[in-house]
Formats: C-alpha cells, structure tokens, sequence
C-alpha cells in the first residue's frame, strides 16, 4: 500500500463551463473524489478518527490551476499527506493530463474536529502516528 493514492477519471460533458474546458469548481470535485480514494485505501486513517470522535475539515484550500482539460480527457488524480502540525494538517493534490501535463495542484488544510466540543483538536496519541505515518514528501508526486 502506497502512502500516495492515484485515481483516474474521465472528464464527462457535465464537468464543462461555457468555454468547453473543465470548470473550476469542478477541480475541487476532482480532489475530492482523490480524497475519498485515500481514505478508502487507508482505513486505520478514518477507523482512528472515528474511535477518538473525530471529523475530517476542510479549513483552507490554495489551488493553482496549470493546463486545461476538456470534455474526453483521462485525468489521474493524485493524493498524499505533506505535512502534519499541531492542530491542522496539509494534504496535497496534483492532478494530470495523460501526457504528464499539470492540470491543477493544490494543497488543502484540514483539522480534526472534535465532535463533542465542536472544535479543533490536537492531533496527537494514535491519531497522530498514524498520520505521520503517512505522510509522503512532495517529490512522490510524479508526471
């Protein structure tokens, strides 16, 4: 198992904005669709959380947007932890043409929720070795 999630998807009619390329919002879909890819091939990730009544939250997202696809493209999505803080952590998004090209990359904060409280907790104990555990350096993130 790859502390690097890869998921492909084909660029569908619906994706599109009136200019015929990939509407912006839809790049978000596209990262999100990566994510729950990650989550589905880490399960102690989510198991963990879930045990120490925890939610996953999107908190900031900085996109940069490189090449556009349009309608027929196959995009892979790629998806991996870069960093973990104290209370939030960064998970990074890169999603490519076929031919290697960058179609967006982004990084995205999130924290952990503690449900109960409603607020942020500290990411530490077991939560805490799990996510170093995954966390994987930028330069796995390959054309």
């Amino acid at each position: 198992m790859s502390k690097l999630t890869t998921t492909t998807l084909r660029v569908r009619g619906y994706h599109l904005d009136g200019y015929g390329h990939v509407n912006n919002a839809r790049y978000l879909e596209f990262m999100e669709e990566g994510r729950w890819a990650f989550f589905d091939e880490h399960p102690e990730f989510i198991e963990r959380l879930h045990r120490a009544g925890f939610a996953f939250v999107v908190v900031n997202m900085n996109i940069d947007y490189r090449a556009a696809a349009v309608n027929g493209d196959d995009l892979t999505v790629q998806t991996g932890i870069v960093k973990v803080g104290g209370k939030s952590a960064v998970c990074h998004h890169r999603i490519l043409h076929r031919d290697g090209r960058e179609a967006a990359t982004a990084d995205l904060t999130f924290v952990l929720l503690d449900t109960q409280a409603n607020r942020a907790a500290a990411i530490d104990g077991e939560v805490r070795d799990v996510l170093e555990g995954l966390i994987v350096s930028r330069n796995a993130f390959v054309g």
